[in-house]
């Protein structure tokens, strides 16, 4: 598997993945958060071929290129159900106070405990675990045979997501670390929304 963090920033910097497979080089993009321009030229350049858009949640910062990109390759970009909220709403995204209002009414829907996986290479696939508590439509995708986990703003190295923020909760929050997160496997390497990655046993055991 190709893992490779790309940092974007308009206003925040945001970590967009790309998650390719290694031979087929087709993949998913997680979270492009703004600079569609550099992404776009980061899959021509590496010859990517992006079959999907995953999103973690709909915060400005993690949703701001992903019109320009889905129009470009002619793709899907995908959401939690609680997610639709999020992308049609700029005061709920939050993009109405800190960049152009973002609103976006294509997006297809997941669901807790969904399967998502390339269609050119079935045997890779992300599990989606719906985390409630930094927004409301929070989830992780997480791959069991690899031991990763993209987290998005749910927890951080050495920290966790805010809560004052529409559809913030801080006890759902904790509960989704708790129940959801420090349930997998010690091992697991976390990709975080922000920052340097982690693990599940560096966060689990550190408080």
């Amino acid at each position: 598997m190709i893992i490779q963090q790309q940092t974007v920033c308009d206003v925040i910097a945001t970590n967009a993945y790309f998650y390719v497979d290694e031979k087929t080089k087709h993949g998913f993009l997680i979270d492009p958060g703004a600079e569609a321009d550099l992404l776009l030229k980061e899959i021509d350049d590496k010859g990517y071929i992006i079959e999907k858009i995953l999103l973690t949640h709909g915060h400005f910062d993690h949703i701001g290129a992903v019109e320009k990109i889905a129009q470009m390759l002619n793709i899907p970009y995908f959401i939690h159900h609680e997610g639709k909220k999020y992308l049609t709403d700029a005061t709920y995204n939050l993009s109405a106070w800190f960049v152009k209002p973002i609103i976006l009414e294509k997006a297809q829907y997941f669901d807790d405990g969904d399967v998502i996986c390339l269609s050119s290479a079935p045997y890779i696939c992300l599990r989606v675990i719906y985390t409630p508590g930094h927004t409301s439509d929070s989830v992780v995708f997480y791959d069991k045979v690899n031991k990763i986990a993209f987290c998005g703003d749910t927890v951080f190295r050495e920290g966790v997501g805010r809560t004052d923020v529409p559809g913030g909760d801080m006890q759902s929050l904790w509960q989704s670390i708790e129940n959801r997160i420090w349930s997998l496997p010690d091992d697991t390497i976390l990709y975080c929304g922000h920052g340097l990655q982690t693990s599940v046993e560096n966060e689990k055991y550190r408080r």
